[in-house]
């Protein structure tokens, strides 16, 4: 059996090409506004209740 002769060269030609391809990068995913505008507008409502139970005691 012969011993596989692999060249060297080969690895370096196809990792040459991978990092001199121009790929676009992803776009980083917009965040959704909703889940932190509802947490806003649920602690304003806790202080508002807050402050209302407070005034009226």
């Amino acid at each position: 059996m012969s011993d596989p002769q692999i060249d060297p060269a080969g690895n370096t030609q196809q990792f040459r090409a991978f990092a001199q391809r121009n790929e676009p990068e992803a776009a980083p995913e917009k965040r959704s506004l909703v889940v932190p505008i509802s947490i806003a507008v649920a602690v304003v409502v806790v202080i508002a209740a807050i402050a209302a139970y407070l005034l009226l005691m």
